[in-house]
């Protein structure tokens, strides 16, 4: 499987792209602004975007979903409690000072168990609110240079030593734990975590050492 990460406009939101390098299918993860960038990577690894994935609706993950759309055509998917943010991103944006242009609505609503297919690849759905009502973080199995991988891609739930911030509305702290230790730390140590900002971990290394969540 094919992993392309970068980090995206001014508040470097990642955003990452998922190919199959059977049938160069892909889906690309929270889209939050720079879509030529979006597009070049998508052109260079010769990938055809099939689901256009947010884990949340905060529009710094959210930002590029209707230019990415109107070019590729791509489904938009998001969890159903967080749907009614796409239609507020330009508001949303003007309180930080920035600017972000509304998505389209989305194409299908998900929920905690969802499967997402692209290619011979699948990911799993796991809600995991705290950071916004409709939080999920995305999981997959998947072989590399023949070795097997376990990831997941948490949005804005869980980053390296740290978590999603809960004072926006519909955010909780004690929602957010309570996903992150139940969820996510129910996963096996070796699983890699793409966080939706700064650099990656595993769950493992979280347990042990997070501040807020750690269970070590």
């Amino acid at each position: 499987m094919i992993i392309r990460q970068m980090a995206l406009g001014p508040i470097q939101a990642n955003c990452f792209i998922l190919g199959c390098e059977e049938t160069r299918q892909a889906v690309v993860i929270d889209p939050g602004d720079d879509n030529d960038r979006i597009l070049a990577t998508l052109a260079k690894d010769r990938l055809t975007v099939v689901h256009i994935v947010n884990t949340h609706g905060h529009f710094d993950h959210v930002g590029a979903n209707r230019r990415l759309k109107e070019v590729t055509g791509a489904d938009i998917l998001i969890h159903s409690a967080d749907a009614p943010m796409l239609t507020q991103l330009s508001a949303a944006a003007a309180a930080w000072g920035l600017a972000a242009e509304n998505s389209p609505t989305a194409d299908r609503l998900l929920k905690d168990g969802d499967t997402i297919t692209f290619g011979t690849h699948t990911l799993t759905v796991l809600h995991t609110p705290g950071h916004t009502p409709g939080g999920i973080c995305l999981y997959i199995e998947y072989t590399h240079a023949g070795a097997p991988k376990k990831a997941i891609f948490v949005g804005d739930t869980l980053f390296a030593g740290s978590i999603g911030r809960t004072d926006f509305p519909g955010g909780n702290f004690d929602t957010l734990i309570n996903s992150i230790q139940t969820r996510l730390f129910s996963l096996e140590d070796e699983v890699k975590v793409y966080p939706g900002h700064m650099g990656n971990t595993t769950i493992g290394v979280e347990k042990r050492t997070n501040p807020f969540c750690g269970m070590g």
